[in-house]
């Protein structure tokens, strides 16, 4: 039997006392790491474009996808974690431009970012609008630049923060010889940004190391099925629960900089090589190793690079 523990005993509340701020958390990976700093005593504030479900865009159509805010904050605060809900649409320069001080004011400081916000758009480089991949860019790599810069400020007065760009294995270079995934996926500029959000967090984190503010990257080792990924997975495809990237991003949030920065972690790789034991999102469940599969991308670095 699994055993079921408390949130206190078994993840110390390594966060008292800290503010997360996690993008894109109405649903999926980001509601999955918000309850997961929650449970490690942060208090977490939650965003995404509206309180309520609202359309995403995928293939030049309107998507409306299931998930809100409220809920994530309810499923945070049945678990005794604090939580609160701040909107704000990411393509909008003065809604993103206000998100950290609306987060200061709200919840008095910002000690951790997560910039998990995004909605992948697949198609082949020829037939990609510039709109699309405008629209990719924005979101993988500069909303990631613009909260970084704004959060900086406040995390150096602080003496410390931390920052967690939320990577991805296509990010990597691909398996050799070519799958049929490559081939016809059209990921191409989704996977170009993520490699760019990847060497993004290296590079600040050297420029924040002297700060004490810590920046690392961790993506699925596979993939994890979300409402809005569910679309882009090939039917049959093997995905992982999502609280091993939770906790792989919480161990990004403990350390000061000296000891653990400028990592591009994954989910399964790194608590597999490093030991570190995984609980479920609210803190309560360890859950049991899990190897990572054979076929996992080969260019993965187990411990992170």
């Amino acid at each position: 039997m699994t055993p079921q523990l408390g949130t206190q005993q078994v993840s110390g509340q390594q966060l008292n006392g800290k503010v997360a701020l996690v993008t894109g958390s109405s649903r999926g990976i980001g509601r999955g790491i918000a309850r997961r700093l929650a449970s490690a005593g942060a208090t977490v504030v939650v965003t995404a474009r509206s309180s309520t479900p609202s359309p995403s865009v995928r293939n030049g159509e309107e998507l409306l996808i299931s998930g809100t805010l409220d809920e994530t904050v309810r499923l945070i605060e049945e678990a005794g974690g604090a939580a609160l809900a701040i909107t704000a649409d990411l393509e909008n320069p003065e809604q993103r431009d206000r998100l950290v001080e609306n987060v200061v004011d709200a919840a008095g400081g910002i000690d951790i970012l997560v910039n998990n916000a995004g909605f992948a758009d697949y198609s082949s480089v020829e037939d990609m609008s510039v709109a699309t991949f405008d629209r990719t860019i924005e979101h993988y790599l500069k909303v990631p630049f613009i909260l970084s810069q704004r959060a900086i400020p406040h995390m150096r007065r602080n003496g410390a923060g931390w920052i967690v760009n939320i990577g991805s294995s296509t990010g990597l270079s691909p398996i050799r010889p070519f799958r049929e995934y490559n081939k016809t996926s059209g990921d191409v500029i989704y996977a170009s940004a993520k490699a760019a959000q990847h060497r993004f967090t290296q590079g600040l984190a050297a420029e924040l190391l002297d700060d004490n503010i810590a920046v690392n990257a961790v993506g699925p080792s596979t993939a994890i099925m979300t409402p809005g990924a569910e679309a882009l997975l090939p039917a049959g495809y093997e995905t992982e629960p999502v609280d091993y990237l939770a906790q792989t991003v919480l161990e990004m949030c403990t350390l000061p900089a000296a000891g653990r920065t400028g990592l591009v972690a994954f989910s399964l790789h790194y608590p597999w090589a490093t030991g570190t034991p995984v609980l479920s999102v609210d803190g309560r469940t360890e859950l049991p190793p899990l190897e990572p599969p054979a076929w996992a991308n080969p260019h993965i670095v187990p411990a992170g690079v």
